[in-house]
């Protein structure tokens, strides 16, 4: 009876507390989600708690949550590198059995900041899937309890995770470090990618390697047949005032090349200046990347009337072909080998803490 009692306080160890934590976070997601309602996390938040529902479909509940944490951790590791460098980005959003992502507002105007940016979410990745590690270990040590151990397999999934998107392919994270590092990397990739694909079955891998390949052949291939491609650009405006001042509305299959001008700052930011004349509007929008633009033209229209303020909402089609500077990977050999030793460095790390972890014994439950 007193053993009983005694192996109680042992019960509650990591796997409860996690547990724990995760019980409450659902039991809340009603009044947290009223509380974000008009966020910009809401949706992510959304979405986080659908992976995590997900995810217990295969696994057990609190390895889901874990899961999750370290895609968050990791994404948010993108999140602060891009916010250091002026980037704008999306909070983190989830897909499940995918894993997560968030969208930056403009590209990266050279390699440098394009690996930092990259780099970032595998390095604070393994910080937290190493913190989660030590809980378990220093719980392992100090009672043996096998509920520590979910703290090793959720640290397991992380340094998975991390290695996972250090492989040199985009628009895995290791294809983004690549470009300050070598772009010879992307050729051990994408042969790599392919073997590693065959020999372990990771077919999952497919969809990276084939968006991989995809971005090659653009980079190399179609940029040197100089082949157009177009974009399209979403274009809002109060309806209310063109048709007070007597403008004529087109339908909305309507079609017209429109006049344009484009600028750009120092710091490589491009911008483009349409105008309609019939219509008495113009609007600047900022593009992702350089482009050499050809032409711009209606594709669609519509009119948006189910709104507080009625808008009329133009798409346009632009044709150009993306410009890359010659100078965007003219990184400095000093950053090339810091991005260089912080790659293979953290690859290394990873392989040895997995390592680490295939040595350990499962304690036995009860």
């Amino acid at each position: 009876m007193d053993n009983a009692n005694n192996n109680k306080p042992i019960q509650k160890n990591g796997r409860w507390l996690l547990g724990a934590v995760g019980v409450f976070l659902l039991t809340k997601a009603k009044s947290i989600l009223a509380l974000l309602k008009f966020s910009k996390f809401g949706s992510a938040f959304l979405s986080m708690l659908l992976t995590i529902g997900a995810y217990t479909i295969v696994y057990p509940f609190q390895v889901a949550i874990g899961l999750v944490v370290m895609l968050l951790v990791h994404e948010m590791g993108h999140v602060l590198a891009a916010k250091r460098k002026g980037v704008p980005a999306s909070a983190p959003y989830f897909i499940p059995f995918l894993g997560a992502a968030i969208l930056l507002k403009r590209n990266p105007r050279d390699a440098e900041t394009e690996a930092y940016i990259g780099i970032g979410g595998p390095l604070l990745g393994t910080i937290g899937a190493g913190v989660a590690f030590v809980i378990g270990w220093l719980g392992l040590q100090a009672d043996g309890g096998a509920g520590w151990y979910v703290w090793i397999v959720i640290a397991k999934i992380g340094f998975i995770l991390n290695l996972f998107n250090l492989l040199p392919m985009k628009p895995l994270d290791g294809g983004r470090i690549a470009s300050a590092v070598s772009r010879w990397l992307w050729a051990v990739g994408l042969i790599g990618g392919a073997v590693a694909i065959i020999w372990f079955h990771a077919w999952i891998l497919i969809l990276f390697w084939a968006l991989f390949a995809y971005d090659l052949y653009k980079k190399y291939i179609r940029r040197a047949k100089k082949d157009p491609h177009w974009r399209m650009i979403r274009w809002e405006t109060p309806l209310a005032p063109l048709l007070e001042a007597g403008y004529f509305i087109p339908g909305e299959e309507h079609k017209r090349e429109l006049p344009f001008t484009t600028s750009s700052t120092l710091d490589g930011v491009q911008s483009i200046t349409v105008r309609w004349d019939g219509l008495g509007l113009d609007h600047t929008f900022e593009l992702a990347d350089q482009q050499l633009i050809e032409k711009v033209q209606v594709g669609r229209i519509e009119r948006q009337t189910d709104g507080e303020e009625p808008k009329l909402i133009i798409f346009l089609m632009v044709q150009g072909h993306t410009h890359e500077s010659d100078v965007y990977y003219d990184v400095p050999a000093k950053t090339r080998l810091g991005f260089g030793l912080a790659y293979f460095g953290l690859a290394a790390f990873l392989i040895g803490m997995l390592g680490w972890i295939g040595t350990m014994k499962v304690p036995p439950v009860g």
